[in-house]
């Protein structure tokens, strides 16, 4: 017989403290719980939201859950390349060092929009945002010893099929679909956190980049699927469906495990054990997800769309991704 494996749980996560901790789209869901239970096991923890009303009742919440719990938050609106710019400034006025980032915050728009940079908005949310965020605080994340880069994708990174269209990336060319263009900014993250890790290899620094995804979570985020999945995601409905879906909590593990297991590997994904639901354990990444050309391509195209490059040779007083 095998020897047994434990499951991983919220229980298994170390003592934090001393750590700095980034959550973005913390004020909600599983950004939320995985901010709560950051602070929980000692963490500092600054919450990243782009509604400061939200930000402060997320704050409040934790605190009453979590004695001593030490928390700030920092508006953050990853549609806006300003916005980022600006909440990384304030990050590099407040902090030496960074050692944990989670890249969680995600949105989906059911009908076709572009930001003020003139990118389409889930596109600019979900991967541009975190990219240039990511960069901006580069410096901050090198200057710990051991930090980690957690970006949070879906189970599209484990699809076989190619859904990103370097050509077609705001939908310009054809029929915008709300979930397509979901699935296609989730598989950017993935190739933007394997690719990271790649750029990693062989530097002299600790930090590493992970990507997680939730399986199919009881989150309030399934409202923004359109009106089908919304009413099946309902209390009364969501019982019958309960069966192929896990509970916030379970759904913030992967992205816990991610961010705080000693045994961590750069270049992993973790993501549940079952096909939408279990504990946290890694998962194989699929072929999109895991093509270095395709991850390079999109790379550039990052660094053509944000004006954002990145350095990891060096830690500055000022961010080391620098806009041309």
């Amino acid at each position: 017989m095998g020897k047994k494996t434990v499951p991983w749980t919220a229980d298994d996560i170390p003592d934090l403290h001393g750590r700095t901790a980034i959550v973005t789209g913390a004020n909600a869901g599983l950004g939320f719980e995985t901010a709560r239970q950051l602070a929980a096991h000692g963490a500092r923890v600054v919450l990243g939201c782009r509604n400061s009303t939200k930000a402060e009742a997320a704050v409040s919440a934790i605190r009453a859950s979590v004695a001593g719990a030490e928390l700030s938050f920092v508006e953050l609106d990853l549609a806006s390349q300003e916005s980022v710019r600006k909440a990384a400034t304030r990050l590099h006025d407040e902090f030496e060092q960074v050692d944990l980032l989670v890249n969680n915050a995600g949105a989906l728009n059911r009908r076709r929009a572009v930001t003020e940079d003139g990118i389409e908005t889930t596109f600019a949310t979900n991967h541009l945002g975190p990219f240039t965020f990511t960069g901006q605080i580069l410096d901050l994340l090198l200057a710990a010893p051991a930090a980690r880069v957690v970006t949070v994708t879906s189970g599209s990174a484990k699809q076989h099929r190619n859904t990103l269209d370097l050509d077609d990336l705001f939908f310009e060319r054809h029929k915008y679909r709300g979930l397509a263009a979901y699935e296609q900014s989730k598989l950017a993250n993935a190739l933007f956190a394997f690719e990271l890790q790649r750029r990693l290899n062989g530097t002299a620094t600790g930090l590493v980049s992970v990507a997680a995804h939730p399986g199919a979570a009881e989150s309030d985020f399934a409202q923004n699927l359109g009106p089908a999945v919304a009413f099946l995601s309902r209390p009364p409905i969501r019982r019958v469906f309960r069966i192929f879906m896990q509970t916030v909590e379970m759904g913030a593990l992967p992205s816990l495990r991610a961010a705080t297991d000693p045994g961590v590997r750069g270049g992993e994904l973790f993501g549940p054990s079952g096909v939408s639901k279990g504990h946290p354990v890694i998962n194989k990444v699929g072929t999109q997800a895991s093509d270095p050309a395709l991850a390079a391509a999109l790379w550039a195209e990052s660094e053509r769309l944000t004006g954002v490059t990145f350095r990891f040779d060096e830690v500055a007083d000022e961010p080391v991704a620098q806009a041309d």
